[in-house]
């Protein structure tokens, strides 16, 4: 429609004596309720008529229907006027545009893009959380492909830290040398078990701790009242409210206050009171896995081999599931080997006075004055924090790959987080973080409530696949429409669908937004779902196979195009600037949303044009079968961005 723009430009020019700039014309699609199928927004230049807004439309409307050839009518709303377009400019878009082989094609842009998603941690397999993050991950690194861009998929494995221990103390203590093979059961559903055992277990280990103090509480000193009382309140506070991160602190104060106790009043009479108390806090989980954590840090054979053995399953198990959800990864970074990076970025960060060192060593920023907090850097102990991996993460990305953007595909909860990272790379001078950018995500619900990774309530992601395969499964089934299929067609049909609906479901919601995810509402074939969409493009499929379509230009001086095929035209020559719009929101529910509409009006015309197959007319029949063609590879160029495949029957 640029055409339309240049020619309200030289309206201005013409009637007003003004020169405009282009972005000045606001053009959109004309209601369905009136006449036309482009309008102008004329308010933006009413400052330039100096008249009324109807009195600008209708003298931009007279000057395009007199001076630009395709403007065939016009029609004024208020402040908005309606145009007309040639049909023959719809033909011509239709067949020298839509039907040519590079519409679908790819232009290269010569910029560079690294996608970071999925980064799970190692003690547990994937959940309906991670499935959010991955699909949507992949999705945007295929809809910024479709839009020209050179894309790098990298995932950030979490693969060290308290959480890691926990599972391999758990399974070091209860598991007696299981295995996956002699379990039968995924290497990280098995590391998963055990990260679930061990927080059964802390739990049980810290009530009898509990429980022992309350035992003992009339042998002890006041003292030791007063120091123990407040730390058994916060344990006891914690296990009520079910708040792991409570339990770490008020465990922490809690030992602390115990060897506080030990190294100033061992030699007091009643001390022998509290050794079974003591015994008992210094052989608990808590310390237990910090210590395993220290080892692990100080590359102890025995803990970094366990490690390496129990991460090892579970890199088999991820691989599994990713191929199932179809994502993959151009490159792979680990928590293990990253930990460490960014203290050169502090050290840059003090040389150049961005940082500040406090009296005890630690090393901090101030972003108070944007709005935000003094941030922590370094500890005293000269030991890193989450955000300095991150700084010298973000630094190793780029010096690999020298990349224009960065999209790091995580979670609404880090929002804070990254804010401050991308801030304090800016205030080092960074020149690419500008290009650095957080997709932060909601969080998926379930009509069961909420999900906890240590309590082993979470909707795992393998089960999720098995269940909405076999949906699928039974709901094919109930139409009756398979009997013709191999076993082997059928299963792979049942799995198209059942991943479709649940890709669909997953990734039609703007990522922003928090979304209640109902297994059963997702495979439905009617309504804005995959398999509505994946139905669609069968039964064109089956319709051009029947017709024995081959691609040939239409004979159009006999044709009228109806109303809705000349919305058919319209909507599918949209697909490349949806592309763009989408990628630059990086928001995949644009191109699942704008596929609903093709198939709903794909099915319109279906339903409402007499049988193209026994269309006798052959020009009448040619052009309408090349619609159909077109919208089939729209709609499978579409799916195939959300990382769905379309089958050719259903």
């Amino acid at each position: 429609m640029n055409f339309i723009i240049a020619g309200a430009v030289e309206a201005v020019k013409e009637l007003y004596g003004q020169e405009i700039a282009e972005n000045v014309i606001n053009i959109q699609e004309t209601r369905k309720e009136f006449e036309g199928q482009v309008t102008i927004v004329v308010f933006p230049i009413v400052r330039f008529s100096k008249k009324s807004p109807e009195e600008t439309a209708n003298d931009i409307g007279s000057f395009l229907q007199q001076n630009v050839a395709e403007v065939t009518g016009f029609n004024v709303v208020k402040g908005f006027l309606n145009l007309v377009i040639a049909e023959s400019y719809w033909i011509d878009l239709f067949n020298n545009t839509l039907l040519q082989p590079d519409f679908l094609s790819i232009k290269p842009r010569g910029e560079k893009v690294m996608v970071e998603y999925s980064s799970p941690n190692t003690n547990k397999p994937l959940h309906l959380g991670h499935v959010r993050n991955n699909l949507l991950g992949y999705s945007v690194s295929e809809l910024l492909k479709a839009d020209g861009y050179e894309v790098i998929k990298v995932n950030l494995v979490n693969d060290r830290g308290i959480h890691i221990c926990k599972s391999m103390l758990a399974w070091q203590n209860w598991g007696n040398g299981e295995t996956p093979e002699s379990s039968g059961l995924k290497g990280d559903h098995l590391v998963g078990k055990y990260y679930v055992l061990y927080d059964k277990k802390e739990k049980e280990e810290l009530q009898n701790i509990i429980s022992t103090y309350h035992e003992i509480g009339t042998t002890l000193s006041q003292f030791q009242k007063d120091k123990f009382g407040g730390a058994i309140g916060v344990l006891q506070t914690a296990l009520d409210q079910n708040d792991p991160q409570a339990l770490k602190r008020g465990f922490d104060i809690f030992a602390s206050t115990v060897q506080n106790i030990i190294n100033r009043f061992q030699s007091e009479e009643n001390f022998d009171n509290i050794q079974e108390f003591v015994t008992l806090v210094n052989n608990s989980s808590f310390v237990s896995v910090a210590k395993m954590l220290q080892q692990w840090e100080q590359g102890d054979t025995e803990v970094v081999g366990l490690w390496e053995k129990m991460n090892g399953w579970v890199y088999e198990g991820f691989d599994v599931t990713y191929k199932k959800l179809g994502v993959d990864f151009d490159k792979y970074y680990y928590e293990s080997n990253t930990y460490l990076l960014g203290k050169d970025t502090v050290e840059e960060g003090l040389a150049k006075g961005v940082f500040f060192k406090k009296e005890d060593g630690s090393v901090w920023i101030d972003l108070t004055a944007d709005g935000l907090d003094q941030k922590l850097v370094l500890r005293a102990d000269g030991t890193s924090v989450y955000i300095t991996q991150d700084l010298g993460t973000a630094q190793m990305k780029y010096d690999d790959f020298g990349m224009d953007k960065s999209i790091y595909v995580v979670g609404n909860e880090q929002d804070y987080h990254f804010k401050v990272l991308f801030l304090i790379l800016e205030k080092l001078g960074k020149s690419w973080a500008k290009g650095l950018y957080h997709l932060s995500y909601g969080m998926v619900d379930l009509p069961s409530g909420k999900m906890k990774s240590r309590e082993g309530t979470v909707v795992d992601a393998d089960d999720l696949v098995n269940e909405m395969v076999e949906t699928a499964k039974q709901k094919t089934e109930e139409l009756g429409k398979t009997n013709d299929f191999s076993e082997a067609d059928k299963e792979d049909l049942y799995t198209t669908i059942g991943l479709g609906a649940l890709k669909y479901f997953l990734l039609k919601v703007e990522p922003k937004k928090r979304l209640l995810f109902d297994p059963a509402e997702s495979i439905d074939f009617q309504g804005n779902t995959g398999p509505f969409i994946q139905y669609t493009h069968a039964r064109i499929k089956s319709l051009l196979s029947r017709a024995d379509y081959h691609y040939a230009v239409a004979d159009y001086s006999n044709i009228k195009l109806t109303p809705t095929e000349l919305e058919m035209v319209m909507l599918l020559a949209k697909y490349p600037t949806e592309i763009s719009e989408a990628a630059k929101a990086y928001s995949p529910a644009f191109i699942a949303n704008y596929l609903y509409e093709v198939a709903k009006l794909f099915n319109k015309f279906y339903h409402e044009t007499p049988p193209i197959i026994k269309e006798e007319d052959t020009a009448a029949k040619q052009h309408r079968l090349n619609l159909c063609k077109i919208a089939a590879d729209v709609i499978k160029s579409g799916m195939g961005i959300l990382g769905i495949k379309v089958p050719e029957r259903m």
